[in-house]
């Protein structure tokens, strides 16, 4: 029997296809405890979003006023800034008209109002919010800086599939110019491929479908269970 485990950094408000990954494994660790870019943009702080019907960086800016390296667990966001005013405003003045506006911003202006300034607690947080919504449960997930792995790249992948005594790794569907089948095969482990395309949707502002935005999109503009829907079709996509 596969138990499949899934790897990924704990994201900015990422897009559906992260939740998707969430729901179709049996085990979920956010990558929390390998470095972070110390320079230029990264998903770890920034996401898409439609604004005026045209994708825009949203960014909650992160301290690098560091020497050395630092993990994501050990990031944590400017303190002077009041980007999540930011961010709230920007989100009402794009998707105030949305059909589930007042819906998305009764959820995610808790999540996104949380003072936590460490980028992997606060990031885990907004993404176990929404995937609880999603009926995606909590129990399953797991923070890599809690668990004894080691190693870099295929073989950190391994350790922390072996550890969480996964039989099955699951990766996007373009990860196979990285990831060495062969390597996992010798380690006992399957690779398994998510293949998530979503469906376009009806989106605001546009009569052209934006792909890639952040899940906030898909919430303002069909909802809950029209995101429950988009991941129930998704379901059964994945190959090995």
């Amino acid at each position: 029997m596969q138990n499949i485990v899934a790897i990924h950094q704990p994201n900015f408000l990422p897009w559906l296809g992260y939740f998707d990954k969430m729901a179709r494994c049996d085990s979920f660790v956010f990558l929390d405890d390998v470095q972070i870019q110390k320079t230029g943009g990264g998903w770890a702080n920034r996401v898409k979003m439609a604004v005026s019907g045209q994708a825009k960086w949203i960014t909650a800016p992160i301290d690098r006023s560091y020497h050395g390296v630092r993990n994501i667990n050990e990031t944590r966001f400017v303190v002077e800034n009041d980007w999540r005013q930011t961010v709230l405003k920007t989100l009402r003045a794009s998707y105030r008209r949305a059909p589930y506006f007042s819906y998305a911003m009764n959820l995610l202006e808790p999540l996104l109002l949380n003072p936590d300034d460490n980028l992997s607690t606060y990031n885990s947080n907004c993404i176990l919010g929404i995937a609880s919504e999603l009926g995606i449960s909590k129990e399953k997930c797991r923070w890599s800086s809690s668990l004894t792995h080691s190693g870099q790249s295929n073989d950190l992948l391994v350790s922390i599939v072996q550890t969480v005594n996964g039989n099955a790794y699951m990766c996007g569907g373009g990860a196979s110019g990285y990831q060495d089948p062969q390597f996992f095969a010798e380690a006992s482990i399957s690779l398994v491929y998510q293949n998530f395309v979503p469906d376009p949707y009806p989106q605001i502002n546009t009569d052209v479908f934006v792909a890639g935005l952040s899940i906030v999109d898909v919430l303002m503009n069909i909802g809950m269970d029209g995101a429950r829907e988009m991941l129930s079709n998704s379901a059964g996509r994945a190959s090995t």
